[in-house]
């Protein structure tokens, strides 16, 4: 029996392949919203093409300071936050914004500035860099934006002795603004700033700037990882985002972060198996 050929029937068969394409493409496809030093490092660079080749799941990265991505979060128009401020993370999850943190990798903060160290702090412990920059009133760029960096930063003063929302001047300079806009105000000016290290390894332009802080524990930095609750958020892909937790805590996704590396300088270390982390 000879069959012929349907012109409508193939195209309707050819819409709904196309469609439910597209379907599993939007539901495999999350955004997440993380601290700058992930995207300024160039680590989600890294990353995410091994992600969606290991599970086919697409990230969009909202790269913002912590504190304006987990009000992103809040608002229900991220699916996972990835950043670096502990209290506020356990303060999102609180509020019931998140459903679990998961530690991920750490690595340290230093303190940049003129490799001529006009304020002489080099190879100091932190507290007393902090507190002889504020005696010289040495200039220092401030993040200003609630990230994560701009948290460790304001509790480093506070440990200081130093209340630095009184104790400023005009050699405290404030920007609002993420951590290679710091780096290039610190550059630009011959400041001091205070850099998570990985995006330190993979800034560019360094001028005169160079660690002069660097090895206190005090400068300790822990990334966590959390799913947005769907139970606040219903949009919230709950299996594609769960699924982009998973591998990033799993021996692969750990390995895989392990082996990013800048000039030969790992910038992240593992921990999700860290209980403490």
């Amino acid at each position: 029996m000879k069959r012929w050929f349907n012109p409508i029937r193939t195209l309707a068969v050819i819409v709904l392949v196309a469609l439910g394409s597209q379907a599993w493409a939007q539901d495999n496809s999350i955004v997440v919203a993380s601290t700058t030093s992930t995207q300024d490092s160039g680590l989600f660079d890294y990353l995410l093409p091994i992600v969606k080749q290991k599970t086919g799941v697409e990230v969009k990265v909202l790269a913002q300071g912590t504190g304006q991505a987990l009000d992103t979060a809040r608002r229900g128009d991220a699916d996972v936050v990835f950043v670096h401020a502990k209290s506020a993370e356990e303060k999102f999850l609180a509020e019931g914004f998140g459903v679990k943190r998961y530690p991920v990798m750490y690595n340290d903060f230093v303190i940049i500035g003129p490799k001529d160290d006009p304020a002489g702090i080099k190879g100091k412990d932190v507290t007393t860099a902090l507190q002889t920059i504020k005696a010289k009133a040495a200039p220092f760029v401030s993040r200003g934006d609630r990230s994560g960096t701009h948290i460790a930063e304001l509790k480093l003063w506070q440990q200081a002795g130093v209340d630095i929302a009184k104790d400023h001047g005009p050699w405290y300079k404030e920007i609002g603004q993420g951590m290679g806009a710091a780096l290039n105000m610190a550059s630009a000016s011959n400041a001091y700033v205070l850099s998570d290290r990985g995006t330190w390894l993979a800034f560019k332009n360094r001028g005169d700037l160079a660690v002069l802080v660097e090895g206190d524990k005090r400068l300790f930095n822990q990334y966590g990882v959390m799913l947005v609750n769907p139970a606040k958020n219903p949009t919230v892909k709950k299996e594609a985002g769960q699924r982009f937790i998973d591998w990033l805590i799993s021996p692969e996704g750990q390995a895989a972060i392990a082996g990013y590396k800048v000039d030969g300088q790992q910038l992240f270390y593992p921990n999700a198996n860290d209980p403490k982390a």
